[in-house]
């Protein structure tokens, strides 16, 4: 049989103890050491973590009190939670042994012991010793996992604008309410959410974001609540939902907004409750996530018009966020449009690129409709497009306007004259996209499709 990958550590002052442990052991295990003096288990636990220790309760002759072996063992405890210990006791010490596993050792074996027992119960311990390491493993990676996956773009302007939302952030972000963050199309929404997570005590638990306003009727409790296998036609296993896989952290709900009202009062439901329930089960999961929320739409005149539920509001803005569009802060454009430039230039490789004060002059003389959101891929595409050490206003491509109102082009190119329409209808209704679909002749399904295809 092959031998089980685990370090053993036997701990007695009688040599002949030590022995006889040991031959018992050492063909069943990689690693046995026997010592007869407990002061070398600091080091030894230092050098070489093992996963089990077999602990005598008594090391001076006379002594049964097992006061040394209790002391030994809560030592071991503190330096390697991991490492297991057997105890081993004289039948009189029964009562003290019992007393030490409420001090964590993992069982006690009696003397004279049985090899059978002796043997089964340290292949135990270094089993649980082994999978308590793979846990400590798995958690460390998922720290840094989570570290990983809730990096995030940093909140960037001194307006005062900004200087008012990040006050409202460090106020509301150290506690559980529930925050509705508002705003238009790439006013940097979900970079807030993060901020409020990155700044409260869940910080180490997951970010989860989840557009829920593209899920369909049939995705929605599937997505966020789990589901359990063989639910519906295509549940071919179990699925933990958004809400579960959050437990611990934040949950985004981007685009609530576009819920129809029967998702509506599903949600309402579950942040009543502070309970999930997968499809297909009847157990309800006690939910232990944060809730922030986002949309550009305006709730208030939904709740009005009877499409947006009144009691959910409450439910989602506890605290309520309302971000300005860039044109109402452009004092803070040429902080974003160097930020931007610093990230492109590095993951491009050209990190020497500057942007020249008239080319600045000219990004401030655009409206902005797709907001920071626009900046940032007009910046990309600028560090893609450039030659030279510093930016130009060809690198950009952005639509100008001459002194007459009238719109030029390098060359006619119907992709361009679309994007240019879009922007141009955005700006002329202040970012209200249902107005500018209708002047321009699209839903605002059509419209949000061409916006996401020009990275407005």
């Amino acid at each position: 049989m092959a031998k089980s990958n685990g370090s053993i550590l036997i701990v007695d002052d009688d040599e002949f103890v030590l022995l006889s442990i040991r031959l018992l052991l050492e063909p069943h295990f990689q690693n046995v050491q026997a010592i007869n003096q407990p002061e070398r288990i600091p080091s030894l636990l230092e050098r070489e973590q093992p996963d089990v220790v077999v602990l005598d309760m008594n090391f001076r002759q006379g002594d049964t009190t097992g006061n040394q072996g209790m002391f030994w063992l809560r030592k071991i405890v503190a330096l390697s939670p991991e490492t297991q210990v057997i105890l081993m006791t004289a039948f009189a010490d029964i009562s003290v042994a019992v007393e030490s596993i409420k001090e964590g050792a993992l069982d006690f074996v009696v003397k004279p012991w049985q090899n059978e027992k002796l043997l089964a119960t340290v292949r135990t311990a270094n089993v649980v010793s082994q999978e308590k390491k793979k846990v400590r493993q798995l958690k460390s990676q998922q720290k840094s996992l989570v570290t990983v996956l809730n990096h995030h773009e940093p909140l960037v302007g001194n307006s005062e604008a900004m200087r008012s939302i990040l006050r409202t952030i460090e106020k509301v972000a150290p506690t559980e309410a529930s925050v509705l963050i508002l705003g238009q199309n790439g006013t940097g929404k979900e970079v807030v959410a993060r901020e409020i997570h990155a700044r409260s005590h869940r910080a180490e638990g997951i970010f989860m974001s989840v557009d829920v306003g593209s899920l369909s009727e049939t995705l929605f409790e599937s997505e966020l609540f789990g589901h359990r296998k063989g639910a519906f036609t295509d549940a071919k296993e179990d699925r933990v939902g958004r809400f579960e896989a959050a437990r611990g952290g934040t949950i985004f709900l981007d685009e609530i907004g576009n819920l129809s009202p029967g998702l509506q009062a599903k949600l309402l439901t579950v942040l009543q409750h502070k309970k999930i329930v997968r499809l297909g089960t009847n157990l309800p999961i006690d939910l232990d996530v944060r809730i922030l929320a986002a949309t550009n739409r305006d709730l208030r005149a939904m709740v009005a018009a009877g499409t947006f539920r009144e009691d959910l509001l409450y439910r989602l803005n506890t605290v309520e966020l309302t971000l300005p569009a860039l044109f109402e802060r452009m004092e803070d454009l040429p902080l974003l449009a160097n930020h931007f430039l610093a990230r492109f230039g590095q993951k491009y490789h050209k990190s020497q690129l500057e942007l020249p004060v008239e080319v600045m002059n000219s990004l401030m003389q655009y409206s902005w409709p797709g907001n920071i959101r626009e900046l940032q891929h007009a910046i990309e595409r600028a560090v893609i497009m450039s030659d030279g050490n510093k930016l130009s206003d060809q690198d950009f491509g952005l639509g100008r306007e001459n002194q007459g109102g009238a719109f030029t082009f390098e060359r006619l190119n119907l992709e361009r004259i679309e994007e240019w329409a879009i922007r141009k209808a955005i700006a002329k209704h202040g970012g209200n996209i249902s107005h500018a679909a209708e002047e321009l002749g699209l839903s605002r399904g059509a419209l949000y499709r061409r916006m996401e295809t020009y990275g407005i």
